[in-house]
Formats: structure tokens, sequence, C-alpha cells
């Protein structure tokens, strides 16, 4: 699960954002009143989303994102001023004040399904062949070439088809190859 903070000055402010975020159904980590309790918390949860205002106690929202953890994306509601001034990068997710409630919790929760689709395709991603599983392949590419006179490029497309087409691994190919062909 992705980690929502929200970090602003006034702790009746970020109640009243973490209430928004909770009524739209995102769950809120925790709030903090400056930057290095937000940072602090953020160690703690290994990823997810800082809803911040422009100006905190002890750093700007830039600070703030600078020193962020690895895995973390940074919200932050400023006046319409402040965007439009140029003091936020681009790259940052800015709110103009005042803030509608939908478009807060519209725009977390987007950011947290597309945090989430990174994260499953990062864990699905599929690793790396161990040595014997590669040897497999080559000696199932080499009975192709051997007996059906292809080219090392056209045997490894051909097992890649085949593979597609039957719903298996290429190391399954590459044994349901030798087997065929040794007999």
């Amino acid at each position: 699960m992705t980690g929502v903070i929200v970090v602003l000055p006034r702790a009746e402010d970020a109640r009243r954002i973490k209430g928004l975020l909770w009524g739209g159904g995102i769950p809120v980590s925790g709030i903090c009143t400056t930057g290095a309790s937000a940072i602090g918390l953020a160690d703690s949860l290994g990823g997810g989303i800082i809803v911040s205002g422009y100006r905190l106690p002890d750093m700007i929202c830039m600070e703030l994102r600078e020193n962020l953890p690895p895995g973390f994306e940074l919200v932050v509601l400023a006046s319409r001023h402040v965007i439009e001034s140029g003091l936020i990068d681009r790259d940052v997710v800015c709110l103009g004040m005042p803030l509608r409630a939908h478009d807060l919790v519209e725009t977390v929760d987007m950011m947290i399904q597309t945090m989430e689709r990174a994260r499953r395709r990062r864990r699905e991603k599929p690793g790396e062949r161990n040595p014997k599983e590669r040897e497999l392949i080559q000696k199932a590419k080499e009975v192709l070439m051997e007996r059906n006179h292809m080219s090392e490029e056209e045997a490894h497309r051909y097992m890649q088809k085949c593979s597609m087409d039957s719903g298996t691994n290429l190391t399954e190919t590459a044994q349901m190859v030798l087997s065929l062909m040794k007999k």
C-alpha cells in the first residue's frame, strides 16, 4: 500500500486535508507540521505521496522534495500566484488554492494508482535465466539450426513464437523442441 503523508504548518489544516482524503477513501499514514518530521515518517514507510504546503516552518516544498527518500511523490498545495511564478519545479504536481476537495482526492488517487501499477510491473519483471536454462535454450536452437537449416536468429524467433502461441515460457519451449526432435 502506498503511504500518504500530509504536511502543513498548521495542525488543524493538516487534519482537515486528512479528513478530505479519508472521506474520499484514501487512508493517510500521518500528518506533520514540519518538513523534517515528514521526512522522518517517510523514511519509515518506504514509498508514497506527500501532500504539502509551499512553505513549511523549517523549509520550502522543493527542499522537502530534495530530501525525500526514493519512492515518494510530492503534491504541493499553493496559491495560484506561487504556482505561476515558477518557484515550483514543473515535474511536481501542484493544486491551486482555494482547494476543491474533489480535485485533491482525484489527484492523489490517480497518483496512488500509477505508483501501484509501476510497483506491480517491477515485481512481475522476469528475472535473469540461470546458466542451466540458457544452455537448454542454446541446445534447442542448435538442434533447430542443424535439422531445419535455420540461422540462430531464426531459431530463436521460432522458439519465441512457439512459446507465445503455447503460453509457455522459453525454457519450457526449448524442452519441448528437444524432446520432439529426439524422436
